[in-house]
């Protein structure tokens, strides 16, 4: 059994020692290192868990702050002091574009993350401001094989530490299963890097400047200019993804995430907010990977809530299959983008279980669009007053390529999908 007392991480020998960053403010959040430093050839501290018991069932969720029914976080306070200036900028410019993707965690060392990180990193070099991204919305999976503190170093600050923006996310189930003999309990390390009461040096950071972020729970609403992401935690089976009870199937759950949803839909009518709506979960509805399942079940607690508000997403975001996949959905009449997008950076890649050519109708209410299950990558997203476009760039095009190898396009006003 191995070790579970092991030493804090330290920062590792970059080959430039910077200056320490300052903050606009006091209080105020750190993103990124202030000078480049070379990625990382090794881990400091190896995955060592691969063989240890997972709990095979599921975990209470954490109550939010202020047990709200709709906790809400928006882009100005995860940007502190500045936060007013950036979304008037964002505003004025007519759009918002920002990352996203899961399962970046790897256990075998840090390539396949830096891979993704790294060119993620190239799009903050853009020559107009308004297509620089303004946040990354991590889609779980952060560290693996278990949501311990220990991996917070070597699989989300080091890869990071030169992403100049905030990271907000939803966590997946490697982030909230525990090993067995673990004294830490379900997401203790998640919410202690991701949902501080306040912006502070990162316990788990080993030293590197980012900050820990502020976010409300582990479900929650995240508002930007342009588009509000309601993100649902899935909890820790490997299939299927739960958010609620399931009618007394799972004794340790109830309805409040289906309560939230039903909520932050019902927001959207009486706000007249007229951008665009992206539901974020861990667990993927619908895949084809040969390894992980869909979620069918939660996937009828996400079309309740939809249904109880009369309002649907413009687009259906997940992770934990590690590839992507990109359906089209037609519910109630409208037609949905569900996108799988689980490469960020975890080994291996999941195979699909066939060869498709697409489009390619798995039924009468789904059609997979396109797929790849070779390539590490991540979502580019913008969103306009009129549209919500998701683009996948693999890594594999480098960091001098911005032509994304799959594009979806969303008319807000009709949910028309081109």
């Amino acid at each position: 059994m191995p070790n579970r007392t092991r030493p804090a991480p330290q920062p590792k020998k970059h080959s430039r020692k910077p200056a320490h960053p300052k903050a606009a403010a006091p209080g105020d959040p750190v993103f990124a290192q202030p000078l480049p430093s070379p990625d990382p050839t090794g881990f400091k501290d190896p995955v060592t868990d691969q063989n240890d018991k997972e709990i095979a069932s599921v975990e209470p969720v954490p109550q939010p702050v202020g047990n709200a029914v709709e906790p809400i976080l928006t882009l100005a306070q995860v940007y502190g002091s500045q936060g007013a200036t950036k979304t008037n900028a964002i505003t004025a410019s007519g759009q918002i574009v920002f990352h996203c993707v899961g399962d970046t965690g790897s256990v075998v060392g840090p390539d396949t993350q830096n891979l993704v990180s790294d060119k993620m990193v190239s799009d903050f070099s853009e020559a107009n401001p308004a297509d620089v991204p303004s946040f990354f919305y991590h889609l779980g999976d952060v560290v693996y094989y278990f949501g311990e503190a220990t991996y917070y170093y070597d699989q989300f600050y080091e890869p990071y530490r030169d992403y100049p923006a905030p990271i907000v996310a939803i966590p997946g189930n490697h982030d909230g299963v525990v090993w067995s003999g673990d004294p830490e309990t379900t997401l203790e390390a998640f919410l202690r890097n991701f949902c501080a009461p306040s912006f502070a040096p990162a316990p788990d950071a080993g030293g590197l400047d980012r900050t820990t972020m502020i976010q409300p729970g582990v479900y929650y609403t995240f508002e930007a200019p342009f588009v509000r992401i309601l993100g649902l935690y899935s909890n820790v089976l490997e299939d299927p993804g739960v958010i609620s009870d399931q009618n007394g199937t799972y004794a340790a759950l109830d309805q409040r995430q289906v309560a939230f949803l039903t909520a932050a839909l019902k927001r959207v009518t009486s706000d007249k907010f007229n951008g665009a709506v992206i539901v974020a979960v861990h667990h993927p509805p619908f895949t084809g990977g040969t390894t992980h399942g869909g979620s069918p079940d939660m996937l009828a607690d996400i079309d309740s809530a939809c249904t109880a508000a009369g309002v649907w997403p413009h687009a259906v975001f997940a992770g934990h299959a590690h590839n992507y996949q990109r359906y089209t959905r037609t519910a109630n009449g409208l037609t949905i983008p569900y996108i799988v997008a689980g490469c960020g950076g975890h080994s291996p890649l999941e195979a699909m279980r066939g060869t498709y050519r697409t489009p390619y109708p798995v039924d009468s209410t789904l059609t997979l669009e396109s797929y790849d299950a070779a390539d590490y990558g991540y979502l580019r997203v913008i969103v306009n007053a009129t549209t919500l476009t998701v683009e996948f760039h693999p890594q594999s095009d480098g960091g001098t390529t911005k032509t994304p190898d799959d594009v979806v396009t969303v008319t807000l006003a009709t949910h028309a999908v081109s």
